[in-house]
């Protein structure tokens, strides 16, 4: 479900590091579209993640093909982890957490609003909106201080994204357990 939301993100980071920053963005935003078609094909809604990916990475390609910036692995990466933090601190500001559509896919409608769903949904979401700050952070002090080598921005960005992921895999069970024992 939600993982798979992050397709265009690997995608860009690997044809990023393979190729170059334009196929990295350009990688994405193929990445993106073909999610959304898939999506909207099968009649499932569109969810914020993957229409907020395919318009950041769009809006960075065309940026990018159009101003033609210098971009260094550190400065793209900040471009894309901000765009993505964005995303998600967005989905938190207005009460709609990004996490809510892919759990609402799992579990039956008669939790959609109770208390608990809606806080682990939460939690969750503002675990990913840690995990980016921290990548945003890492790329910024990898692009702006020199004494900062950019193993040390990819090694934060990998232990913020794992943290994240175990995070969302754990949390649920764990508040399903409590309550089971409550």
């Amino acid at each position: 479900g939600m993982l798979t939301g992050f397709a265009p993100f690997i995608a860009f980071f690997i044809a990023m590091r393979l190729a170059s920053p334009l196929a990295g963005l350009g990688a994405a935003c193929a990445v993106s579209l073909a999610m959304c078609l898939r999506m909207w094909r099968r009649g499932e809604s569109l969810k914020v993640l993957e229409v907020g990916s395919l318009a950041l990475f769009a809006l960075l390609l065309l940026y990018t093909a159009i101003a033609a910036p210098q971009w260094t692995v550190a400065t793209v990466r900040l471009a894309v982890d901000a765009g993505l933090f964005a995303i998600v601190a967005v989905s938190l500001a207005i009460g709609r957490p990004f996490t809510l559509q892919y759990a609402r896919e799992r579990v039956p409608q008669e939790y959609w609003n109770a208390p608990r769903f809606l806080a682990v949904n939460r939690h969750i979401t503002l675990a990913w909106a840690a995990a980016l700050a921290i990548m945003v952070a890492a790329d910024a002090a990898a692009e702006y201080v020199s004494a900062i080598p950019l193993w040390i921005d990819i090694a934060a960005t990998v232990a913020a994204f794992a943290g994240a992921v175990i995070f969302t895999v754990r949390y649920p069970a764990a508040v399903r357990r409590a309550a089971e024992a409550a």
